[in-house]
């Protein structure tokens, strides 16, 4: 196809997909930074701030979901060069999320302890008042990190990936110096921990929300109290955003249900995953910063009819995916043995660790790429219900249900964690490469 006539041109695929990568390296190495700090507290603050994030996590995931609903339906408005209902879509999502978070933030401080009773049993006392207390703070949050989140995605649907870059710099910023000094200096504990991530919080919302005021923005929402609910536009949004939300919230269940199995195959088997999870995702965070850019770029594709060029940009975008993680998996898996030894971790576990990664490193690059990205291109057309069924079912039969199998009865041990999520990566490569090249997604639609 002739580049001159495209929709993005190399130069503007260059300024929408650095700055996503750089967000996302910059919020993995950040949330390291933070449990590493936090983990200078103590064993109950550290097992407090590790529980209470495994259920902060599926409610900011939900949202981020939500959020990519927004930017999908903004951009396939921006492709018609509809900007007034660009706009009006942007106003409304913010509201969605609003309310939303709102109600959860609510419910999560009204019935704090039940719910981590619920999901944590019995604990010791120590963990569990600290997890009270942190989990009480966060939750403050959660309608901040919430229209943090769709106000990025109204600047990633106008191919503005550099702002909520600049801002998510600056909150990082302000967290890690705030952990500092309220765990270091004030010896405030989880509450400061707390209050720090809620600190940064406040402050990337404001400052999106009063950046998406400005004129010079293709989509400038201004006079946020004047908004009132458009039932067809939340409804366009929820469309996309309630089964990418399941999905994601389905991949959180399953992590928790491994976790729960790797926690009976002994110390030296938990550190040598919990080493092995962090370097994994390391390896990946620029591709799904990829994979976050290419749902802006199909979408504008499908929004303007040009859906021989949707098609030609998730090849194009799982190509550079693709080399990413190449270049990805070799530095990581030359930094482990530095890594493991620089952390302190025991021979033993480090040799574990070292194992699984060589396998990591080898069947990644050959799976990984088909596996995730063009799913983001699917959702971006509209076709959200299919990516959330296959990603259920293979999350479950794969990642959960054969890591069990292989862990109880064979005593694979942390190994059997991988085997299953090669087993998923493998599978969803091949069901969302039969549903690319049906092209069946290129029929769906998102706004009307």
């Amino acid at each position: 196809m002739n580049e001159k006539n495209h929709l993005f041109s190399n130069h503007a695929l260059k300024m929408l997909l650095i700055p996503l990568v750089a967000e996302q390296f910059l919020t993995s190495l950040m949330g390291t930074a933070d449990s590493m700090m936090v983990s200078n507290v103590g064993s109950a603050a550290i097992s407090a701030v590790s529980l209470v994030d495994s259920i902060n996590v599926l409610v900011i995931q939900a949202f981020a979901a939500l959020s990519a609903g927004g930017t999908i339906v903004c951009s396939q408005y921006i492709g018609q060069k509809n900007l007034k209902k660009a706009t009006e879509s942007a106003r409304q999502l913010l509201l969605a999320v609003a309310s939303i978070s709102v109600l959860v933030m609510a419910v999560c401080l009204a019935f704090r302890t039940p719910l981590l009773r619920l999901v944590f049993g019995k604990v010791d006392a120590e963990v569990m008042d600290a997890s009270k207390i942190y989990f009480l703070i966060t939750s403050l949050s959660f309608p901040f990190i919430a229209l943090y989140d769709a106000g990025a995605s109204v600047y990633r649907a106008q191919g503005d990936s550099a702002t909520p870059l600049r801002i998510s710099v600056v909150a990082n910023c302000l967290n890690i110096t705030g952990n500092a000094v309220l765990i270091w200096v004030f010896h405030m504990g989880v509450a400061g921990a707390a209050l720090a991530t809620l600190g940064s919080r406040v402050f990337s919302a404001i400052v999106v929300l009063w950046l998406l005021r400005s004129p010079k923005n293709e989509i400038a929402v201004k006079d946020y109290l004047t908004i009132r609910p458009d039932g067809t536009q939340i409804g366009m949004i929820l469309k996309i955003g309630i089964p990418s939300g399941v999905e994601n919230s389905m991949f959180q269940f399953g992590k928790l249900a491994i976790q729960s199995t790797v926690s009976t195959m002994g110390t030296v088997a938990i550190a040598a995953q919990a080493m092995t999870n962090i370097l994994e995702n390391l390896n990946g965070v620029a591709a799904i910063g990829i994979g976050i850019g290419l749902m802006t770029v199909v979408g504008e594709c499908m929004g303007a009819g040009r859906k021989d060029e949707a098609v030609y940009y998730v090849k194009k975008l799982s190509g550079i995916a693709e080399v990413i993680i190449i270049i990805c998996c070799g530095a990581i898996f030359l930094l482990t043995k530095p890594i493991t030894t620089l952390g302190g971790m025991e021979p033993e576990s480090a040799s574990l660790c070292f194992h699984m990664i060589t396998w990591i490193t080898v069947v990644k690059p050959i799976v990984w790429t088909a596996a995730f990205i063009p799913a983001y291109g699917l959702r971006a057309a509209g076709d959200v219900k299919f990516s959330m069924i296959i990603s259920c079912l293979t999350m479950w039969l794969c990642r959960v249900s054969l890591c069990i199998f292989l862990s109880r009865h064979f005593g694979m041990g942390p190994m059997a964690v991988w085997i299953g999520m090669f087993s998923d990566w493998t599978l969803r490569g091949i069901f969302f490469g039969i549903r690319f090249h049906s092209r069946k997604w290129l029929e769906k639609q998102v706004i009307q």
